[in-house]
């Protein structure tokens, strides 16, 4: 049995990631992408879909309001780079909630409750995600109004600064709302490490350890108590 669906997101770049998620999915059909509410809402008034997976901040009609002017709406999973939703998303039944940028493994799970919901078994047909493999040389994160795409190897440190994440490269830096969990998912040791409750930093950057502070050009970043032994593991281990 395939599901069908469509993805509705303002983001050209958001809907290029989902559509090669599903393209990876077999039994998933996707109709169609739109980058407005009003372009989906005309679409589903005369096509039937099984889930839709939904952004919630958009211009002229907001996810929200898209799925209150639906008398029967399908499934929804909300993408979204915002996680003050959460909520709402959860009273209005949405299958799951994805915060951007969502990873492929996080979006095969969303998909699985789908299959749940309804009452299909998709064991057979999700395709297995090996994570021995290589994972990708660059990461996607939320800042401002769009997704922007960093290359790993770039990156010297990213610093916890209240609400945002500060994320500087060698060739600049950026500001996101996204938290230290899921950052720390897509920057994985050994090449990364977190060193303090407001800093990771990349293994290769270090120019040299002294204090308990790490130099990265520039810069002293402090070594959290609480870390020291992860530090002196991690630094080790790329000497043996």
């Amino acid at each position: 049995m395939n599901l069908k669906c469509i993805v509705i997101d303002d983001e050209p770049l958001a809907i290029e990631i989902l559509e090669a998620y599903i393209d990876k999915i077999p039994y998933i059909e996707r109709l169609g992408s739109f980058t407005s509410g009003i372009d989906a809402l005309q679409f589903l008034k005369s096509n039937t879909v099984d889930f839709i997976l939904l952004d919630i901040q958009m211009p002229e009609l907001t996810g929200f309001q898209l799925l209150n002017i639906l008398e029967n709406p399908p499934l929804v999973i909300f993408t979204t780079a915002y996680d003050q939703y959460a909520i709402k998303s959860y009273e209005l039944e949405a299958v799951d909630y994805l915060l951007k940028p969502i990873d492929l493994v996080r979006f095969l799970k969303a998909i699985e409750k789908v299959c749940k919901r309804k009452g299909i078994s998709s064991n057979s047909n999700v395709p297995n995600i090996d994570s021995s493999q290589p994972k990708e040389s660059f990461i996607f994160i939320q800042t401002e109004y769009r997704i922007q795409r960093i290359e790993k190897s770039e990156i010297l440190f990213i610093e916890g600064m209240k609400n945002y994440l500060r994320i500087v490269t060698t060739t600049g830096k950026y500001m996101t709302l996204q938290n230290f969990k899921n950052i720390q998912e897509l920057l994985t040791e050994p090449q990364f490490i977190r060193v303090h409750k407001s800093f990771i930093v990349a293994i290769e950057k270090i120019d040299c350890i002294e204090r308990s502070r790490i130099k990265i050009g520039n810069t002293y970043i402090p070594i959290g108590d609480t870390y020291k032994k992860d530090v002196e593991r991690i630094i080790g281990s790329t000497n043996s």
